[in-house]
C-alpha cells in the first residue's frame, strides 16, 4: 500500500475540533498578529487573508470584519470594499503569479459548500493551464509547489508594489 504523508493537514483536522461557535474570520483580524494569521491587507470594512488550506498557491479570501452571513445584509460600504479588495487581490496575484485564470466565488450556507458558515467571505483562487495533474485526477490529492509563508511574503510584496495597504494600516484609497 502506498502512503502519502501530508503533515500540514493535522492543523486542519485539529482546527475542526475547535469550538464550533468560534469564527476564524472574526478571530484572525482581532488577534493583531497579521503575519501569523495570514492577514495581508486591512481595509476599513473588509480584509484580505491567505487561505491556510489552499486549493492552489495564492488562494486568497476577502471578508468583512462584521460577522454577517449574506450579501443581502451587507452595508453599502462593506459591499463596495469587498469588491474593491477582490480587484486588488486579482491584480496582486496577476503581478506575482501570472495565472492563466481564476476561480472566484462565495459559498452561502453549508449545503453550498461553505466551510465557515455564517461569516460571508469570497475566495479568489489562481489557476494555470495544466495545473490538474495525475495526483489530482487519480489520487484525489493536490500538490502545492510553494510553502504558505513564502506565498505570504510574495503577495505582501505584490500588494506593496501596487501601493496597496500594508498589514496593520487602514484604508488608503
Amino acid at each position: 500500500m502506498e502512503r502519502l504523508w501530508a503533515g500540514w493537514r493535522m492543523s486542519y483536522i485539529e482546527s475542526a475540533r475547535q469550538d464550533p461557535g468560534e469564527c476564524i474570520f472574526c478571530r484572525k483580524p482581532a488577534a493583531g498578529r497579521d503575519r501569523q494569521e495570514l492577514v495581508l491587507v486591512r481595509g476599513r470594512a473588509c480584509f484580505i487573508l491567505l487561505n491556510a488550506f489552499p486549493y492552489s498557491s495564492g488562494h486568497l479570501m476577502v471578508a468583512p470584519y462584521r460577522h454577517i452571513e449574506s450579501f443581502a445584509t451587507l452595508e453599502l460600504a462593506e459591499r463596495d470594499e469587498l469588491i474593491v479588495l477582490l480587484g486588488r487581490s486579482e491584480r496582486a496575484l496577476r503581478r506575482e503569479y501570472r495565472p492563466h485564470g481564476f476561480n472566484m466565488g462565495v459559498n452561502l450556507g453549508a449545503p453550498a459548500g461553505a466551510g465557515v458558515v455564517g461569516h460571508l467571505h469570497a475566495h479568489l483562487v489562481p489557476r494555470w493551464n495544466g495545473d490538474t495533474n495525475f495526483m489530482t485526477t487519480i489520487a484525489g490529492t493536490k500538490v502545492l509547489p510553494e510553502a504558505l509563508d513564502r506565498t505570504y511574503e510574495r503577495l505582501l510584496d505584490a500588494f506593496a508594489l501596487e501601493g496597496e495597504v500594508a498589514p496593520g494600516e487602514v484604508g488608503a484609497g
